[in-house]
């Protein structure tokens, strides 16, 4: 079953590995090392990620690091950038009937 990216950030575990690795690739373990759950718990969130190209892995040696993959967070971003735009004129819409209210009562 292909997921789609919103599924994956829709998990506040693999938000905080998201924001955990954004910083700098980690190794499964490192990243578990920040969570009170079991190392397999973390491999499915990163194998979530990863199918959501989320994530992606590199080998150095025996090793696998999990980096942030900054164009599918882009996608995120540029589907959110509408919904932004709403909430900002809303925003200023509601600072401009507080304003007002403000100045009736003085």
């Amino acid at each position: 079953m292909r997921r789609d990216i919103f599924q994956a950030i829709a998990d506040p575990t693999r938000r905080a590995i998201i924001a955990l690795i954004a910083l700098q690739a980690m190794t499964p373990n490192a990243i578990a090392e920040n969570f009170n759950t079991t190392r397999q718990a973390i491999s499915k969130h990163l194998r979530i990620l990863t199918e959501c190209e989320l994530v992606k892995q590199t080998s150095q040696g025996r090793e696998i690091y999990y980096a942030l993959e900054i164009d599918k967070m882009k996608e995120i971003d540029q589907w959110l950038e509408k919904y932004r735009k709403i909430w900002e004129t809303r925003f200023d819409q509601l600072d401009h009937i507080l304003a007002t209210i403000k100045k009736q009562k003085k």
